[in-house]
């Protein structure tokens, strides 16, 4: 559901004013899936600008996530944003996805070539009967019924393109092909995604562009990074760090003090729509959005 009936979420995105919109994975059991809801509950109030879903490698989660953004769209007022990628799937298996999570209320669809299942750093080879780019995915999705349409964007290029400039080409012809939205990927030197900004701004693009930020509280959720930033850690983080791997308290303060820290200069810079990353719990997530003020008006009384 948006938050301004009959509203669109671009339409959302470009109205926010120091806003907050949050991801999810599907749960793989039912203790976790338990307490990813009290997540959702926790944060549903601070009304997020919309909730994202992800999906995983090969359509790995695919139930799983459809059964969790059409729950968010049936049992909460936060409007899901559901992941959709290419990977392992035929196009008429990936329509098929698109039409439930159409019947489940979601219309608003992240459409994602993704990486080869297992390996992000192997040969991409799509599916036989499969799409090769995400800019086919975001057609596709338009075409069954999704209401808007984002994609990834990549602060430092995305692993495939040989230059800044042809991965630009690459963005700008995703949202050519009718996407309206980019969530950048994670990274922790906000100078990188603020000449992301540049680039497109450069390139007479005004299209919404979300940075994520992720509070690195524990050693665990440091190799996490390792994943969603393809491994670009900067050093300086690390020195941050290391001092504290023996004190789990304090590395937890100094991981949220250095997200806090990322997120005050994006909030200072211009930035509206802040990506956050809940790892299926909440206690992070209200704390930035607590510390930065992010937190959406509460319901008009009835």
């Amino acid at each position: 559901m948006s938050e301004v009936e009959g509203r669109t979420l671009v339409e959302d995105l470009r109205a926010a004013r120091r806003r907050f919109s949050v991801e999810f994975s599907p749960a793989h059991d039912e203790d976790t899936a338990a307490r990813q809801w009290r997540a959702v509950q926790r944060l549903a109030p601070l009304r997020p600008v919309f909730a994202s879903v992800t999906y995983g490698a090969g359509g790995g989660d695919r139930g799983g996530s459809v059964e969790l953004a059409s729950r968010l769209a049936r049992e909460t007022p936060v409007r899901p944003l559901a992941h959709l990628t290419a990977v392992g799937q035929s196009a008429a298996q990936l329509a098929g996805v698109l039409d439930d999570l159409v019947a489940g209320g979601v219309r608003d669809v992240l459409a994602l070539r993704g990486d080869p299942d297992g390996d992000p750093r192997a040969t991409w080879e799509p599916h036989p009967e499969g799409l090769e780019h995400a800019d086919q995915l975001v057609r596709l999705a338009l075409e069954h019924g999704a209401d808007t349409v984002g994609v990834a964007a990549f602060p430092l290029g995305h692993p495939e393109s040989p230059d800044l400039d042809t991965d630009l080409r690459h963005l700008l012809g995703k949202f050519a092909a009718g996407a309206r939205f980019a969530v950048a990927q994670l990274t922790f030197d906000v100078e990188d995604f603020l000449r992301l900004r540049d680039r497109l701004a450069a390139a007479g693009c005004r299209t919404p562009l979300l940075p994520g930020l992720l509070p690195v509280t524990s050693p665990r959720v440091l190799e996490v990074t390792r994943r969603l930033t393809d491994g670009h850690e900067p050093s300086w983080l690390h020195r941050r760090l290391d001092p504290f791997l023996d004190d789990r308290g304090a590395f937890r303060e100094e991981g949220m003090r250095v997200a806090l820290e990322d997120g005050r200069r994006l909030l200072a810079e211009g930035v509206e729509v802040l990506h956050l990353y809940s790892l299926n719990a909440a206690s992070n997530v209200e704390g930035l959005v607590a510390e930065l003020g992010l937190a959406g008006p509460p319901d008009p009384p009835a």
